[in-house]
């Protein structure tokens, strides 16, 4: 199997995965709304290192691929304590 048909089959798992997070969301209340939403961001950012690593080819320029991971993860962090501190 290419590294690109392994990727694409993660984007898929983590896409279908994403989609029954996002359909099963208005039916959730308490605890449950915050923990939905640290999971699809979660899920995000595991599709964007991915696509970095696999479609763009970022595993070859690793400097390349740590300073997107940091940007990316430093926004994902960012992301997650709003949605947090939304909750209380």
């Amino acid at each position: 199997m290419t590294p690109e048909t392994r990727a694409w089959l993660i984007l898929l798992a983590l896409s279908a995965t994403s989609t029954a997070l996002a359909v099963a969301g208005p039916s959730l209340n308490g605890w449950a709304i915050p923990t939905a939403a640290v999971a699809l961001l979660t899920l995000a950012w595991a599709k964007v290192r991915v696509i970095l690593t696999d479609y763009l080819g970022l595993r070859a320029a690793p400097v390349w691929l740590r300073g997107f991971s940091l940007v990316i993860g430093l926004y994902t962090a960012l992301l997650l304590v709003l949605v947090l501190a939304g909750r209380w």
